[in-house]
């Protein structure tokens, strides 16, 4: 086994206060969602989202954040994936920021629902044109093949399919996720492990906020 228990880091480089948190997560979420990007971190709007099938069973992977609004947050995929297949189960997940330079995570919960067909399809055609044939080419994502010499002659023939110069169609089974948030989790890293964090659940006045312990 490989030993990793003297392998530590001691976070310096912030605080998190209850008088310096926004009454709204959206708000706090956008706040630190801009500092994460004026950073040299290669993509901070990668974000681990967390499914569970309809026995339960966990599953996470990592994917690119698209929009967020007061809606909640968006990410895209193909339908028949093995998230979309447990999201039709259970319709439940989580999301997870982690932002090392900055040394901040943040956790977000709720409900999953497809996007419209009309905004779909508007981020699609916003694409790079071999990302949108890779969206054809990967049908059905998560699902056996045989080589990656299969999978490239599948692209190679949407390439000859839909020539330069002729758009590419929105398959059917691809699109967005909206999660509504029902939970927000702030998390700053602290010296000697004693973070801060602070938890938003949805309450009858709107947002109730609470210091959890590290």
């Amino acid at each position: 086994m490989t030993d990793l228990t003297d392998l530590r880091l001691s976070y310096q480089k912030g605080e998190l206060r209850r008088d310096a948190l926004n009454p709204d997560p959206s708000a706090q979420f956008a706040l630190w969602l801009e500092q994460a990007l004026a950073t040299d971190m290669p993509e901070p709007y990668a974000v681990t989202l967390a499914t569970a099938d309809g026995a339960g069973r966990p599953s996470a992977r990592t994917v690119l954040l698209r929009g967020h609004d007061e809606r909640g947050l968006v990410v895209y995929s193909n339908y028949d994936s093995h998230k979309g297949r447990d999201l039709k189960l259970n319709p439940q997940a989580e999301l997870l920021f982690y932002w090392p330079q900055l040394e901040r995570q943040v956790r977000v919960s709720g409900r999953v629902n497809q996007l419209g067909e009309q905004e779909s399809t508007a981020y699609f055609h916003k694409r790079p044109r071999e990302s949108q044939l890779a969206a054809h080419a990967s049908d059905p994502q998560s699902a056996p093949i045989a080589s990656r010499a299969e999978l490239e002659a599948k692209f190679a023939a949407l390439e000859t399919r839909f020539p330069q110069g002729q758009p590419v169609p929105k398959p059917e089974f691809w699109g967005g996720y909206l999660l509504t948030p029902a939970a927000w989790e702030f998390w700053q890293g602290r010296p000697s492990r004693m973070h801060d964090r602070f938890e938003y659940l949805v309450a009858a006045e709107g947002w109730r906020i609470t210091r959890l312990m590290p």
